[in-house]
């Protein structure tokens, strides 16, 4: 585990003086005895600080006024709100956002990352898709993790309860009598995939129902991949095949609404995000739902409270869902 970065705080606690005095230090403000800089000085050396040279820009007038934004998909309406989110915080404060899509593909995102970095965005914003970014633990430049926490790197973070929105979904069926429920999500390498599976089996367990392998996909790449497994699990036999589906992402919901069109045996469906006329489908479509739309106003403001000299250990906000029932989630097992 990397060890966290020396911040201003430690520098303080170290010397015992105050923050203020440490950036007056810092700064080479007067009003500091010699003997108190000293000590501040002494500690800086033993703790290895190293101030963000672009956060004290910034505050004296001098950035690059952007952000970066590096996301999975532009053209997914989860990220594309986040987008808008993030640029309307942005605007706010005058600055400007360079956003970039990595399609889930690590290098990519680096190169993405090291680019934005090489143009001195004030902040960065990332929805990561490596599973390490300790090459970024020596990056002075502000970075905010969406949607997944940082691994390798100490570093604020804007998440969702997956688990607890995955329970509950699986929960509502439950509460409709059924008792073989599919899933079908991400891989569950993905952080976000991870935790609506586990939230999945634990709603299932706590029903007294072994979890059975042969209704759980994972690894889904694409709604089209989505509508084939979703066939696939229509096809099973009788005694094994579901009465229910509890889908991944907004994506995988619409792949199984393919899948269900028309077939002559109906599933009672509950999907992970909400989507773009899902309430005006002929049965629409119960989801769990969340505000990507606050994901990315939080994860701005944490990246300028970080510019605006806010020095505290990183920060993990998580935001709740919430079960939207709309129909196709309360249809009983046939």
């Amino acid at each position: 585990m990397t060890r966290p970065r020396p911040t201003m705080r430690h520098v303080a606690e170290r010397a015992g003086v105050s923050l203020k005095t440490v950036s007056r230090v810092i700064n080479d403000e007067p009003n500091v005895a010699p003997s108190t800089a000293e000590r501040v000085n002494a500690a800086i050396a033993e703790l290895g600080f190293r101030r963000n040279d672009l956060a004290r820009s910034l505050r004296h007038g001098r950035s690059s006024a952007t952000l970066g934004l590096v996301i999975e998909d532009v053209a997914n309406p989860f990220y594309s709100a986040i987008s808008q989110a993030v640029e309307s915080v942005a605007r706010s404060r005058g600055f400007m956002v360079i956003a970039g899509s990595c399609g889930e593909d690590p290098e990519r995102e680096r190169e993405l990352v090291q680019a934005l970095l090489r143009r001195r965005v004030d902040a960065l914003v990332l929805v990561p898709a490596a599973a390490s970014h300790d090459w970024l633990a020596d990056e002075e430049t502000p970075v905010v993790f969406l949607d997944r926490p940082p691994v390798g790197v100490d570093a604020d973070a804007v998440l969702l309860d997956n688990a607890g929105g995955a329970r509950a979904a699986v929960e509502h069926l439950l509460a409709y009598g059924h008792k073989r429920i599919a899933f079908v999500g991400d891989p569950e390498e993905l952080f976000t995939a991870a935790g609506r599976v586990a939230g999945y089996r634990a709603a299932l367990a706590d029903a007294g129902i072994e979890p059975d392998p042969r209704l759980v996909r994972t690894g889904v790449r694409d709604p089209e991949h989505s509508q084939e497994l979703v066939a696939e699990l229509l096809e099973l036999p009788k005694k094994i095949r579901p009465t229910a589906l509890f889908t991944g992402n907004n994506r995988h919901t619409v792949g199984a609404l393919r899948a269900l069109r028309g077939h002559r045996r109906e599933l009672a469906l509950v999907g992970f995000d909400d989507f773009e006329l899902a309430d005006l489908l002929a049965t629409p479509t119960t989801v769990v739902r969340h505000d990507s739309h606050r994901m990315g106003v939080e994860a701005a403001r944490l990246a300028f409270d970080r510019l605006d000299g806010d020095d505290a250990e990183p920060r993990r906000i998580v935001l709740p869902t919430e079960l939207v029932p709309r129909g196709s989630g309360e249809v009983p097992p046939p």
